[in-house]
């Protein structure tokens, strides 16, 4: 009788191991081990040795019962981004995708510098729409054209800017972030990232029109990681089409607009 008791408890401890992300399956495995043990004690009478093994046996089941239970529903590793420069980003609780390493480019501008910048008209998360002529004579413009949403270097850059507000401020510029995502993924996004400073537009419908303009539009249907900055007057003073897989310098990005403002 014994023997076979401890065979079934050793079955019960295979479905525990088995089992330990469903609990219902837990919870009857215990209660099988515990059903053996008091069918063993009523039944025969057991000398203090063998009932002291029995109790001990019992005991590390549920204990290695609890263990699993704690494995099942201990709380997922989350993703955390992490600025350049010592800054820790926001707790994106594992919603960023990664999507490997790309090809570094993949189109051709159609603009250069000295071009007048094409205009546009695109909606924002904030409800309102943007045209880029509407800081003509007015404020420089950074033009930041990043490939997609919720992914790990595009949610490095745009906070970056967050922490670099106040030297593009200085410089009489504002930013401009594109992307093709559409208006709910890309108010999603910048709610977690912290939110943005600057107006987040999206090139959404008809798809990629304004990057297909600029020749930022790369095959896959997301652009390039771009940086355009438009002077004053409209005129393009810098072109940057910048490594997919890395995040642009922010400290270039102020050095160019110096650059521009002594120019002008």
């Amino acid at each position: 009788m014994i023997h076979n008791a401890n065979a079934e408890r050793l079955s019960g401890l295979s479905v525990l191991e088995q089992s330990a992300a469903d609990p219902r399956e837990l919870r009857m495995a215990i209660d099988r081990s515990r059903n053996v043990a008091d069918r063993v004690w009523r039944d025969e009478p057991l000398p203090a040795s063998r009932r002291k093994v029995l109790i001990a046996a019992q005991a590390l089941l549920l204990a290695v019962a609890l263990a699993l239970v704690a494995a099942a529903h201990a709380p997922a590793q989350t993703t955390r981004i992490a600025p350049k420069g010592g800054h820790e980003g926001h707790d994106q609780s594992g919603l960023i995708w990664n999507p490997g390493k790309l090809p570094p480019r993949a189109s051709k501008l159609k603009v250069q510098v000295g071009d007048m910048a094409p205009d546009f008209t695109l909606p924002s998360i904030s409800g309102q729409d943007v045209s880029l002529s509407d800081f003509r004579g007015k404020k420089n413009v950074v033009l930041s054209f990043v490939p997609a949403a919720w992914t790990p270097v595009c949610s490095e850059q745009w906070p970056g800017y967050n922490l670099g507000r106040e030297e593009i401020q200085k410089r009489d510029a504002v930013i401009l972030g594109i992307s093709v995502d559409n208006i709910p993924t890309l108010h999603a996004w910048a709610e977690t990232m912290g939110k943005c400073w600057f107006p987040v537009l999206s090139d959404f419908h008809p798809q990629g029109e304004v990057a297909s303009r600029y020749g930022v539009l790369r095959p896959e249907g997301f652009t390039e990681r771009a940086l355009f900055i438009v002077d004053k007057q409209g005129v393009i003073r810098y072109a940057e089409v910048v490594d997919i897989n890395k995040v642009p310098r922010l400290e270039t990005l102020i050095n160019e607009l110096d650059r521009i403002n002594k120019a002008q």
